[in-house]
């Protein structure tokens, strides 16, 4: 195998504001577009062309990732005038493969953090004759993905969108987002259109007797697609809990970058990093963190949790915990926000205007 698809081309609505001037994979994690970790981690399983299929922001992917070289990657883009969903983003890129009908084709979602052996997929589509190979994990609360049931040679047997009651849960293996196709399995995509692979196409294989073949991996696995997925999984990469050879630097409890200033007595741990030219000021103390580039962390404020947008700034004796700061966003001094606050970019609150806790 030396070619793969990666889909890049959704609008990550579930991370607004992060999202609102940046696609979900050029998002910062561990202090490189998390699209870096997947490109590395591609290249050293052996990849070497890919194609990304892009939609939204599309203009941002080929200006920082030129033709690949960089990467000792070959590659190219194609973006979609309208969005086409997962499987009308594959067939929409289907023109500048070079694989032969029968050889396989790695494609990979780009909001999903995972340690798999991306080898052992490819032998395991192989040494199957399968049409298409998925990768499956197993999750302890499967409702929100969709269930893939495999008989005893892990030949798939249905496809079951997020099931709700306990009935429909018959199996703890969900679709992991990273697929190995037969090329000419990729040309029976109907082109032109929105596609499902996960609602339309998988099921239309398996209706038509197809042979998809399932591989459990349960290392590693992340779907970023929420501020909270994609601050631990940051995280996770700077602490080596998540495999990736684009880290820049050593895996250990912080990560600073070049350009970043960090006062002596600041406490940072669990993780965080500390994007270029971003200050993390005396006292401060920052837990498993995202503080993207530029950004200003104030004295004596405690951050856990969190991700701090470009160029924002936490007022003194902040208290964020499980927040999420957009671009150019100023927290006041002594403001206190819990989880699952979202400050949109270049919003203002004043010094002491929001608490959790009394003033004592």
């Amino acid at each position: 195998m030396t070619e793969a698809i990666l889909l890049v081309g959704g609008k990550g609505t579930r991370l607004r504001p992060l999202t609102v001037h940046t696609p979900k994979p050029m998002l910062p994690a561990a202090g490189v577009p998390f699209l870096t970790h997947q490109l590395a981690r591609a290249r050293a399983a052996g990849v070497e062309h890919i194609v990304l299929a892009t939609s939204y922001l599309a203009e941002v992917f080929e200006p920082h990732f030129g033709d690949g070289s960089a990467l000792g990657l070959h590659l190219e883009y194609v973006t979609e005038e309208e969005p086409l969903g997962t499987g009308g983003a594959i067939r929409n890129v289907a023109s500048r493969l070079h694989s032969g009908p029968d050889e396989p084709v790695l494609v990979f979602n780009g909001d999903i953090l995972t340690g798999l052996d991306i080898g052992a997929l490819v032998r395991t589509h192989e040494t199957s004759g399968a049409d298409v190979s998925l990768h499956l994990t197993r999750v302890t609360d499967p409702r929100a993905y969709g269930l893939v049931p495999t008989d005893g040679a892990g030949r798939v047997l249905a496809f079951l969108e997020k099931p709700q009651t306990p009935e429909e849960i018959v199996t703890d293996q969900i679709n992991a987002g990273a697929y190995v196709f037969r090329r000419s399995v990729i040309d029976t995509i109907p082109a032109g259109r929105v596609v499902s692979v996960e609602r339309e196409t998988f099921p239309g294989l398996l209706a038509a007797g197809a042979h998809l073949q399932g591989m459990i991996d349960s290392t590693y696995w992340l779907d970023l697609g929420t501020p909270a997925a994609f601050v631990r999984g940051s995280a996770d990469l700077v602490l080596g809990k998540a495999p990736s050879p684009a880290v820049p630097g050593r895996c250990g409890d912080r990560l600073v970058l070049p350009t970043a200033r960090v006062a002596p007595d600041a406490k940072l741990a669990g993780g965080t990093v500390v994007g270029e030219g971003a200050f993390v000021a005396e006292g401060a103390r920052v837990f498993g963190s995202t503080i993207l580039p530029g950004a200003v962390i104030e004295p004596g404020a405690v951050v856990t949790d969190s991700l701090i947008g470009t160029r924002a700034r936490v007022g003194e004796r902040a208290v964020l915990s499980g927040a999420v700061i957009g671009d150019g966003a100023v927290i006041g001094a002594h403001n206190e926000l819990r989880e699952g606050v979202r400050v949109w970019c270049d919003a203002r609150i004043p010094a002491g205007a929001v608490r959790f806790s009394s003033d004592q």
